[in-house]
């Protein structure tokens, strides 16, 4: 009987839930919009069916669950499995999610990463990492609604001593500026999908303000009009002086953007690489790749498997 997963990847706007192998391939796969501000047991149930429906389907084809995989937004403490202030989840604060899930299906063990690293062990074993030789250094950037980064070093996900590595969105950037991850001039009030609106609704107040959608903006961008390649500039520079740190200061092979990475391309790349190549130690920048999701729309579901897979394959 084939080996699967079950996977849940919780988003600021929507929550995914897959069915995985341990090869990366999904299986199945579901999604309902996440509803963050409600509390987290409202919306709870809405997820339970939809693992009890995957796990009926998952026998009726005779693979065997072996565990439950959860990505999602930190900070968070890890082993335990407890979810402390995501800010695009604030229905989810203080939250004991692992042992939430543990009691609800305790036929199977639980794991919970930090979405970011769970990015980058995605891309690392499955995606972009798949095609450099011995590579042991790379960095995975979200990019998504926020910003938050997965460390690998030397093969191996970087926690911290207290889980919050990784943690960048709040990095301020500027004295002044727009507000993200609760900090006014942080990189992701700049360079987010919220730091998108935050720009669009500064440099073209006349157009868009701070209740436009993300999707409305990043829209414009990929129709390559002025005000669209303007924003795409802007948000490229911005988000190139916080990846240009990350550069000099860890010495990556590699960098992976998600979500919006994949999405605008080389129209939001081309500034990030030549504002690295501005900012950046000359020998560190020329050793690193930067490059969007290979595993492209898929990131968030291998991600929401990569606890599970990980932890087994350290355990074994």
């Amino acid at each position: 009987m084939p080996d699967s997963l079950i996977g849940i990847d919780v988003g600021g706007t929507k929550t995914a839930v897959v069915e995985g192998n341990f090869k990366g391939e999904i299986l199945q796969r579901f999604e309902i919009p996440t509803e963050a501000n409600r509390p987290f047991h409202a919306t709870f149930p809405k997820i339970k069916d939809l693992i009890d429906n995957i796990a009926k389907k998952a026998v009726s084809k005779n693979r065997e669950i072996k565990a439950l995989s959860v990505s999602i937004g930190g900070p968070l403490r890890i082993d335990e499995g407890f979810i402390i202030d995501p800010p695009h989840l604030p229905g989810w604060h203080q939250l004991a999610l692992k042992q939430i899930l543990q009691n609800t299906f305790p036929e199977w063990p639980v794991y919970i990463e930090h979405d970011g690293n769970a990015g980058a062990l995605a891309e690392y074993y499955f995606g972009a990492g798949k095609r450099v030789p011995k590579l042991a250094h790379l960095i995975f950037l979200t990019f998504g609604t926020g910003l938050g980064g997965g460390f690998i070093i030397n093969g191996k996900i970087l926690h911290g001593a207290s889980d919050t590595a990784g943690e960048i969105g709040h990095w301020r950037l500027a004295e002044n500026g727009p507000v993200g991850f609760g900090k006014a001039g942080s990189w992701e009030g700049f360079a987010a999908g919220k730091g998108l609106v935050n720009l669009a609704s500064e440099l073209y107040p006349n157009r868009w303000n701070q209740s436009t959608p993300i999707r409305e903006i990043v829209e414009a961008i990929l129709q390559k009009n002025t005000e669209g390649l303007k924003l795409a500039q802007v948000a490229g520079e911005w988000m190139g002086k916080g990846i240009a740190l990350l550069i000099d200061a860890l010495n990556p092979q590699m960098i992976v953007l998600g979500s919006l990475g994949v999405v605008l391309g080389e129209i939001i790349l081309q500034p990030i690489r030549d504002t690295c190549e501005k900012e950046c130690l000359p020998q560190a920048y020329r050793a690193c790749e930067i490059v969007p999701a290979s595993l492209g729309k898929k990131i968030g579901d291998v991600a929401s498997i990569m606890a599970a897979i990980s932890q087994i394959s350290n355990r074994d």
